[in-house]
């Protein structure tokens, strides 16, 4: 575990049976997997403040996938009879990764619907990526969401983070993206803690000038996600705290999608989650029947993030 995690919380997050203070773990079980996440690859056009996987031009940690791969994962889904409607595709930047636009048709074509987290910077407007971006949107429309990274409504807050300039080349890319017909979706960031309400009515007013098909008060269109510091002390889950909270582990993104890797130098494998591709205890095995068990809430981000949180990466 990153020293970090265990300056901030010392003892805890140690065993995944038991907390800190000797109370059950809660874990979660695979009740509904209907989202398969594929991480591209880490290499990403930007190096962002914050960036919880820590993309970057020359982060290859996790080694693009390919096509084939993803095929072969695409085919266990079908063998198991998961009952998956979605596959969401995230990085780094997915658009990177030249063999994506390959993925995402393979994807369409076995009746999924896709889910692309991008930052629809220069990497998606390559000529050759446009052309087969556009073929997507034209033959798939609405089957495809363009989630795109925009971490404030304000330039300068965004650029604070993604970089000078950062803010006018997403925009472009929204605007070429709408152009196309596609189904756009903003993820946010509450790094700034503005109260919802204000983000979301900032969210409206630059939606509205743009004129972006995207509802800025739905949860679903307009994401903002809380933001992942393993330098802050959170709680852990115990099996109490379902009704504590009054939730439910089914709720948690781990009742509803796996995500696969591959490291470098590495074969694929799969992880419990999008937010943990790094974490070899959330390694659950090289294929989709050996990640179909629980999962032990052994982490800062399964508290801060998704129980606390409430957030999900899925759509």
């Amino acid at each position: 575990m990153d020293q970090r995690v265990t300056n901030a919380n010392a003892g805890k997050f140690r065993d995944p049976a038991v907390t800190a203070d000797g109370s059950p773990r809660a874990t979660v079980a695979l009740t509904n997997p209907t989202t398969l996440w594929f991480n591209t690859g880490t290499l990403c056009n930007i190096a962002c403040v914050g960036c919880y996987i820590e993309s970057s031009p020359t982060n290859d940690r996790l080694e693009y996938i390919t096509a084939a791969e993803v095929r072969d994962y695409l085919r266990q889904v079908e063998t198991l009879g998961w009952p998956v409607t979605e596959i969401g595709f995230t990085g780094g930047e997915p658009f990177m990764n030249p063999e994506f636009p390959a993925m995402m048709r393979d994807a369409l074509s076995a009746g999924h619907s896709v889910l692309v987290l991008t930052n629809a910077m220069k990497p998606m407007m390559r000529p050759r990526v446009q052309a087969l971006t556009a073929q997507l949107i034209k033959g798939f429309g609405d089957r495809i969401t363009f989630r795109v990274s925009l971490d404030h409504w304000t330039e300068a807050e965004h650029d604070a983070v993604r970089g000078p300039g950062g803010f006018a080349e997403t925009l472009k890319g929204m605007r070429w993206l709408q152009a196309q017909g596609a189904r756009l979706a903003i993820a946010g960031r509450a790094r700034w803690h503005d109260p919802e309400p204000e983000a979301r009515a900032g969210y409206a007013c630059l939606i509205a000038a743009e004129g972006f098909a995207i509802d800025a008060f739905d949860p679903a269109a307009t994401v903002i996600f809380p933001e992942m510091d393993e330098t802050v002390p959170v709680p852990e889950i115990t099996t109490a705290c379902w009704d504590i909270l009054d939730t439910s582990p089914d709720a948690v993104m781990c009742a509803s999608s796996r995500m696969v890797v591959k490291r470098r130098g590495a074969a694929p494998s799969v992880v419990a989650c999008t937010l943990l591709p790094y974490a070899p205890e959330f390694d659950l095995g090289a294929t989709l029947a050996e990640a179909d068990r629980p999962v032990a809430l052994n982490h800062p981000h399964c508290a801060r993030f998704c129980v606390l949180g409430g957030a999900s990466c899925s759509g």
